[in-house]
């Protein structure tokens, strides 16, 4: 592609015909000869002091959002949007050769996506998922950096996908990907709305802030798809023009509902009703809001027309994701979950799932991450002291900050408690305590990791799977 062709919806440079260009990017590190940059601005970096130095380095041209007085520059109004769309045209516009479904929320839109993705693969359609595990589009895998990757990122996977013949693509949208611009430009036939509560406020202050992020995707939406449960679901898709479908296991005005829920510690079951059909769901993932994510994924598939009886099959054979209320074998008396809650309603939810199974002692195993909403740490402890019988206090990734400076914050909210807990900086250490203090009967929730394989220290990041942790105590214990 030449540098006339990408820039055209800009107004060409006669200059920049038949100059070919090799990338674009908006990384200064990753800048060679023939790539296009990107000066784009964050909360603390701006790419447009970096412009000069992206030429000198064998940038064929800069795109900017002001006149630096260069040659070769691009002056756009949003430099964010502008680098969307011209990842879009460099990749040859994959998105418009898909299906896309965006799903956000605060919680649920990992479980979410990979139950809509089953859910159209049972119908027999091809459907590639880019979200918190990863990207993956037929054979091919793409590792995460982020929940919603990068435009360049998300623009080459989405072309992945297109050569894998893929027909629809789901994606996680987080809210940090609606307001950076990364999802600028493409159209969702669908988005869905899990829930909002409090997250990444370090980032959005307020959650007005939050709520307007999230809401941007569905302005980019056909059809959107909304709790009506959630105290947050009318404001959602208030004053928006696409079609709208709600979804509740609490009032009957919704297109789709869950009624007559029965829980056990392994599942869930209940009836999905929509449109006068009814079928039996026995999902394999307890709790109430596996619930909502069935829910939210059926009426997303169900508003694209799929056909009721397979949505409700593709539930029944739903196994579940990793480190989404995974139950880690043991062989003995005593259960482990692991699971990624880390807000102060991820973390109430999965206690209460827990408590359905009837343990004799509910272990909870938590930390809070470094370098985020502070204010989420009392609050977080508070619901394990009112969730549990007894806590482990550890880290979670604790990036640039101290640990035990993270464990303070979190203590300030149980003082007034009298449910029994310990502190183990240490996560390594602090799983190897509760699976060897573990006694018959309990449930040990291992809360925060959940998929994640590495830990963040000031240090750098290290190799950290509960999974094997477990399982070397539980062979010591053996002995």
């Amino acid at each position: 592609m030449t540098l006339a062709e990408l820039f055209a919806p800009y107004g060409a440079n006669e200059d920049w015909n038949g100059v070919e260009i090799s990338d674009i990017t908006r990384d200064i590190t990753q800048v060679k000869r023939g790539s296009v940059f990107v000066c784009t601005r964050g909360q603390v970096h701006d790419g447009h002091l970096e412009a000069p130095k992206a030429l000198e380095q064998g940038a064929a041209a800069v795109v900017t959002g002001r006149d630096l007085g260069l040659e070769n520059q691009l002056i756009v109004p949003d430099p964010s949007e502008a680098y969307a769309s011209l990842c879009a045209a460099f990749y040859g516009f994959p998105a418009k050769k898909l299906r896309l479904i965006g799903v956000t929320g605060t919680n649920g839109k990992t479980t979410v996506t990979h139950m809509i993705q089953a859910m159209l693969q049972r119908a027999g359609y091809v459907c590639g998922i880019i979200g918190t595990l990863g990207g993956r589009a037929g054979q091919r895998v793409f590792e995460a950096h982020n929940t919603t990757p990068d435009a360049k990122e998300l623009h080459r996977t989405l072309a992945a996908m297109v050569e894998e013949e893929c027909q629809f693509c789901v994606m996680e949208v987080s809210s940090h990907a609606l307001d950076q611009g990364r999802v600028a430009g493409l159209r969702f036939e669908a988005g869905v709305f899990t829930n909002l509560t409090q997250d990444h406020l370090d980032y959005h202050l307020t959650m007005e802030n939050y709520l307007a992020a999230k809401k941007k995707l569905f302005a980019q939406s056909d059809i959107g798809v909304y709790n009506l449960d959630d105290a947050y679901g009318m404001r959602m898709i208030e004053g928006l023009s696409c079609r709208k479908v709600a979804y509740s296991a609490d009032n009957s005005v919704a297109h789709y509902t869950a009624q007559n829920i029965t829980y056990s510690m392994d599942s869930v079951r209940f009836d999905l009703l929509g449109h006068g059909i009814t079928g039996r769901v026995n999902l394999k993932i307890p709790g109430l809001f596996s619930v909502y994510n069935a829910l939210a994924a059926a009426a997303c598939v169900l508003s694209l027309g799929l056909p009721f009886a397979s949505v409700v099959d593709a539930l029944n054979q739903f196994e579940g994701v990793k480190g989404r209320m995974e139950r880690v074998p043991t062989g003995r008396d005593f259960t482990i979950v692991i699971d990624y809650a880390h807000t102060p309603d991820g973390l109430e939810k999965v206690l209460s799932a827990c408590r359905k199974g009837s343990p004799k002692r509910l272990v909870a195993l938590f930390g809070c991450g470094g370098d985020r909403d502070r204010a989420k740490r009392p609050l977080m402890g508070k619901v394990v002291m009112e969730g549990a019988d007894f806590a482990i206090l550890t880290s979670d990734n604790p990036r640039s900050e101290d640990p035990q400076a993270i464990i303070d914050d979190i203590v300030e909210g149980i003082r007034a408690y009298s449910t029994p807990y310990v502190v183990i900086p240490n996560r390594q250490d602090a799983i190897r305590y509760a699976v060897r203090t573990a006694r018959p009967g309990d449930l040990i929730l291992l809360a925060g990791k959940g998929h994640e394989t590495y830990q963040i220290l000031s240090t750098g990041v290290i190799h950290l799977d509960e999974r094997e942790i477990i399982a070397e105590q539980l062979a010591k214990l053996e002995r």
